[in-house]
């Protein structure tokens, strides 16, 4: 038989190899996981979670998460479901199969000009905004701009003036006070008694610059801290834990989630609107504003209706407090 030229050759004579996997499709099935133990997410280091168990809050599990969640971000404070070994001794790694939805987080950006959103915590009930009164002075564009990521992100927030045996408070109250936030004020020869009652029996994270005295709150309310903390730490082979996050029981029940000093709050995802939304009043008499208003007033926005509302009736240092956290938001405030 002589052989054909290339040219003479069409589809019936090309063989086709199976490919090496099977042809048949792969399951979208995954397990329910109905076993799973419920805990919190305590800390976070290098690909590794360490939980504390719900029905046992003081063993605390080593966890990995799961290949079905992805790329599912998991932070302190997120609620997750437990398979394998999760005995919580030496050398042990559970895995982390489900995440359950969140009813709060904290998040920021670099700066505001960053799309990157951070999830800092998830899950706070509160945010406690730590500022001292002096050595350093307070930085009111910083409280602001906590304020504003509290209410975006549904925290309640709460301002604890720190080292009022150096300066009076009296000033920084009356800036605040027309806000609907409690205000605690402590001093360095007394125990913060108020403060570790707003903590008692809920999940708090606290917020602020390096040197003014969160470090030492924390070691007042949770006596054990040095203690947890290195705990923690001992996951990811003895990293420094002041580098990020880390929940610590609370004596008294709840949690309080010691954040890293932070230098700059971006607030790139937060809008008017969800500023807005957490001041009773305002948000409804917002929705009668022109197109376009940044409810700012004066020469920016003269026609904000919530000048209208606050002359009506409702609160003017309430809107003067609003606009604040406004201009703050929008970085005109610094």
């Amino acid at each position: 038989m002589a052989r054909r030229g290339w040219r003479e050759l069409d589809e019936s004579d090309v063989r086709v190899r199976p490919g090496r996997r099977g042809s048949r499709p792969r399951s979208k099935r995954r397990p329910k996981h109905e076993d799973a133990v419920a805990a919190m997410v305590v800390a976070v280091d290098r690909g590794r979670w360490t939980c504390a168990i719900d029905d046992d809050p003081e063993r605390l599990v080593v966890a990995m998460r799961a290949r079905e969640l992805g790329r599912t971000p998991v932070v302190v404070g997120d609620r997750v479901g437990l398979v394998g070994d999760t005995s919580g001794q030496p050398d042990t790694l559970a895995r982390i199969v489900r995440v359950t939805d969140r009813t709060s987080v904290l998040r920021r950006t670099a700066d505001d000009t960053d799309p990157y959103e951070r999830v800092v915590v998830a899950n706070a009930e509160q945010l406690v905004i730590v500022t001292a009164l002096a050595d350093p002075p307070p930085r009111p564009g910083f409280i602001d701009r906590c304020l504003v990521a509290a209410y975006a992100g549904g925290l309640n927030p709460v301002l604890c003036l720190t080292k009022s045996d150096l300066a009076d408070p009296g000033e920084w109250i009356d800036v605040y006070s027309s806000l609907d936030m409690p205000i605690t004020v402590t001093r360095l020869d007394t125990e913060p008694d108020e403060l570790r009652d707003l903590l008692s029996g809920r999940v708090s994270a606290l917020v602020g610059h390096s040197g003014v005295g969160k470090s030492t709150l924390v070691n007042r309310l949770v006596p054990a801290a040095t203690r947890a903390t290195g705990e923690v730490s001992g996951v990811g082979k003895g990293r420094h834990t002041s580098t990020s996050a880390v929940a610590l029981p609370l004596p008294e029940g709840g949690w309080v989630v010691d954040t890293p000093g932070i230098r700059s709050f971006g607030l790139a995802h937060v809008t008017a609107d969800d500023v807005i939304a957490a001041f009773e009043g305002f948000a409804e008499a917002a929705e009668e504003c022109p197109p376009n208003c940044g409810h700012l007033g004066g020469a920016d926005d003269p026609d904000c209706h919530l000048d209208t509302y606050a002359a009506d009736g409702g609160s003017t240092d309430q809107l003067c407090s609003l606009r604040r956290l406004l201009r703050s938001r929008a970085g005109l405030d610094e």
